[in-house]
């Protein structure tokens, strides 16, 4: 049976095919005193749930930039039930920011009510499907508009999984309607981790779903018996090879609003900016070939 998808109501607005960063707290008085020349913000949606000045901050910096919200916090992939009242704060703000692009993680975070404040990977089963398609429909319902969900990076795998990663997230934006947020690095870093072919992964996603791509660094860790595990930091610079998967994923999906992600360690504005540059270079590159493609 086909689900209904949930159009998108009009964003005040909407994300430009740039380069953004990702706003932390203690960039906001340095946005507001210099203007720095990204295109758009994107914050972390629990981080602006609560008063103080952080919301105060974002009003002011959303008059000037376009701004999407990241969450953390909804674990669509959760056995259990939505939690009512976080899905009623995401609301809120989505109501009172009204973001661009609003996202979530294909992930479970949430156990017999008890939030474990991690990220936490999926058994990729017919299950397990049908819980997050469910979960979306649900978020996209109470938020009267379409959401981008993000696949995750990973360090191991549940031995009874019977989907593929990729066509997993696929099959929920089939189904759902959704859109899918394309993190690069994490792409790159589950497969190094697995042994995954990183454009088979790319080529399963449909192209017309693509609402957004996360680019950031990762860390690189030499375990027992010369194995490596790679980590998704956000601490530092992209990696060369991310960008050249970057590169790959622009070829497929055309340009697309891009983010710079970096979460610990934060380093001055002025890093992240000269991140987002780069960004810029290659999405402008990439339309520069579909018109001369175009042209021929």
């Amino acid at each position: 049976m086909s689900v209904p998808v949930v159009h998108a109501q009009q964003a005040s607005s909407p994300i430009p095919a740039r380069a953004g960063i990702g706003l932390r707290f203690r960039h906001h008085q340095r946005v507001l005193d210099t203007r720095p020349a990204v295109a758009w913000f994107e914050v972390h949606t629990e981080n602006y749930m609560g008063g103080g000045s952080a919301p105060r901050y974002l009003d002011a910096i959303r008059r000037d930039y376009p701004v999407s919200l990241h969450g953390v916090g909804l674990s669509l992939g959760s056995a259990e039930e939505l939690n009512a009242e976080h899905l009623a704060r995401v609301r809120s703000v989505v109501e009172r920011v009204e973001p661009g692009l609003v996202s979530e993680h294909l992930s479970w975070s949430i156990a017999g009510g008890t939030y474990l404040a991690d990220l936490l990977p999926l058994p990729l089963t017919e299950e397990a499907l049908s819980v997050v398609c469910r979960h979306v429909d649900e978020v996209q319902a109470f938020l009267r508009r379409r959401i981008l969900v993000e696949n995750p990076s990973t360090y191991l795998r549940f031995s009874h999984s019977t989907i593929p990663e990729w066509e997993f997230l696929a099959q929920v934006a089939q189904r759902t309607g959704c859109g899918i947020l394309c993190d690069v690095n994490n792409i790159y870093v589950s497969a190094c981790n697995h042994g995954w072919n990183a454009m088979t992964y790319l080529d399963a996603l449909p192209a017309a779903a693509i609402g957004e791509i996360h680019l950031a660094g990762h860390s690189v860790r030499q375990l027992d018996h010369g194995q490596t595990l790679r980590i998704d930091d956000h601490g530092s610079r992209v990696a060369p090879e991310v960008w050249a998967l970057y590169r790959e994923a622009l070829r497929r999906f055309g340009p697309v609003p891009t983010l710079v992600e970096w979460d610990t360690a934060v380093p001055p504005i002025e890093t992240l900016v000269e991140e987002a540059a780069l960004a810029e270079i290659e999405l402008t590159r990439q339309r520069h070939e579909r018109i001369h493609a175009n042209a021929a």
